[in-house]
């Protein structure tokens, strides 16, 4: 999808630089998926501390369903 944003020049050559692109769309793409993934992450990492999820085995049953 293509969109028009404006954006520091500073802040894009630093963002080039850091993602390892030769080009500005491609390093601005990158960032953007990086920032969804951690998000999504950190949203996740918050409901399991919050006990969103049930699961019906102890830690110590799926370590010996590993084995």
């Amino acid at each position: 999808m293509r969109i028009t944003v404006e954006i520091d020049d500073e802040i894009v050559d630093d963002l080039v630089k850091i993602t390892g692109e030769s080009k500005k769309s491609p390093a601005v793409a990158k960032a953007v998926e990086e920032f969804v993934k951690r998000r999504k992450a950190r949203e996740f990492g918050r409901m399991l501390r919050e006990g969103f999820f049930d699961y019906p085995l102890t830690n110590e049953e799926i370590e010996a369903q590993d084995r």
